[in-house]
């Protein structure tokens, strides 16, 4: 079997010689295969494509992608893809940082050899995260999984194995506000999961800050879904249906019992609430017309520098 490891890769000069370290004596225990690594370096700044040249130099397994920036885990990813579809029989996605075993290639294979195209790997325990990356991480699957045509699996990352059918099926889908974990999910095709517990960081720094994760979550729940627009119409009509309660409420103190019209207190609340209501519509509907502008562009999702070995 023609097996690609897929490593997207952005400043991990620290961490890639320990992936390749503990990745080599997992790959040797899989009989019958013949693995390939391809590195897609995604535009670091650092000594990463360096160490990742010298490592090409010295094995013709090694491949590298290396784009021209920065241009995001996603199209990373993407690239990655695109880059190995007609050449692997499967390909595995795992990061660089290690907090995906490597000891889950073996258990991935064992399940493709089963018959399956998707296998993903669930996080059954996150006690390396810290409690409020863990409580953050489980709302947003919660309510992604309330918004979306089709719920994600909770804890499942980006680590998995995908067939050449799924590859070729993945390629096939032109957006560019990319979403891979609903991307994975939306093929279908048959899938299994396999727990796993996430491990700590062993060395380097994550490049994924709060307000990189929050704006990651509203693309993904805005890829995913367009509740939140039909959402806000039934807000403001159950809205309008309150203000024209209150407003008889109001007409009916006053013709039976003389009692004035409520004052600036109530008009301010009134006004604000109404306003911020608006205000949050107004921005839930930019963040769709954003992404609207993004892809009537039809930019390449990415542009690739140089390849090696490939």
């Amino acid at each position: 079997m023609e097996i690609t490891l897929i490593v997207p890769c952005y400043n991990e000069e620290v961490m890639l010689p320990l992936f390749w370290e503990q990745t080599q004596p997992v790959t040797a225990t899989c009989t019958n295969v013949h693995f390939t690594w391809l590195f897609v370096n995604d535009g670091s700044t650092d000594a990463s494509l360096a160490w990742l040249k010298t490592l090409a130099q010295q094995n013709p397994d090694v491949q590298i992608v290396s784009l021209s920036r920065n241009f995001g885990k996603e199209a990373a990813i993407t690239a990655g893809l695109a880059a190995v579809a007609q050449t692997a029989q499967a390909a595995i996605v795992m990061d660089a940082d290690l907090q995906d075993p490597p000891s889950l290639i073996p258990e991935f294979l064992q399940k493709f050899q089963e018959g399956y195209e998707v296998v993903y790997g669930v996080r059954s325990s996150r006690q390396a995260d810290s409690w409020l990356k863990r409580t953050t991480a489980q709302l947003f699957y919660k309510g992604y999984n309330a918004l979306a045509d089709r719920p994600l699996p909770a804890h499942a990352g980006d680590c998995r194995l995908l067939s050449r059918r799924v590859l070729e099926a993945l390629l096939t889908l032109p957006e560019r506000e990319r979403f891979m974990k609903g991307l994975f999910n939306w093929v279908g095709f048959k899938s299994a999961a396999i727990p796993f517990v996430r491990q700590k960081r062993v060395a380097g720094t994550t490049k994924w800050n709060y307000w990189k994760l929050w704006n990651f979550a509203l693309q993904g729940i805005t890829a995913g879904s367009t509740v939140l627009l039909r959402l806000w119409a039934y807000i403001g009509m159950c809205i309008s249906l309150g203000a024209v309660l209150f407003a008889g409420w109001v007409a009916f103190k006053k013709i039976v019992w003389g009692n004035p019209v409520s004052g600036y207190t109530s008009l301010m609340v009134a006004v604000l609430f109404c306003s911020g209501v608006q205000l949050i519509s107004l921005g839930i509907i930019g963040e769709y017309l954003s992404r609207i502008f993004m892809e009537v562009k039809q930019r390449p999702l990415y542009l690739i520098d140089e390849k090696i070995n490939c």
